[in-house]
């Protein structure tokens, strides 16, 4: 699924323009990145987690020279599947009467 495709989908479900919904994704996707960058966990029940993973420095190698270099140190964005979610792909079944949004989400979301 890409993004315009989650827009379409959220516009669709909720009843809003697109330009709305394209609002709302947009706000969900940079505050999980403005969480992120400040070294928060995000934790969504029945979803997953997203929360950093830091990667040590290390020796490299340039494949087209083969000359040593070094890795500098990083973080990087990491996903959990949370059992709900696991659970729902491993029935097969289709999460169309599932809600794992949260009232409060959907309290947000209508008062757009």
């Amino acid at each position: 699924m890409t993004k315009a495709e989650l827009v379409e989908e959220v516009s669709r479900v909720s009843d809003l323009t697109k330009k709305h919904s394209e609002v709302i994704v947009d706000t969900v996707f940079k505050s999980i990145i403005d969480a992120l960058q400040r070294g928060e966990k995000i934790e969504l029940r029945g979803f997953g987690s997203f929360r950093l993973r830091r990667r040590e420095p290390r020796k490299g190698r340039n494949p087209k020279t083969g000359d040593k270099v070094d890795v500098p140190p990083k973080k990087v964005p990491y996903f959990k599947p949370g059992k709900e979610l696991k659970e729902l792909i491993n029935r097969g079944e289709v999460a169309e009467g599932v809600n794992v949004a949260s009232e409060a989400d959907q309290a947000a979301a209508s008062s757009l």
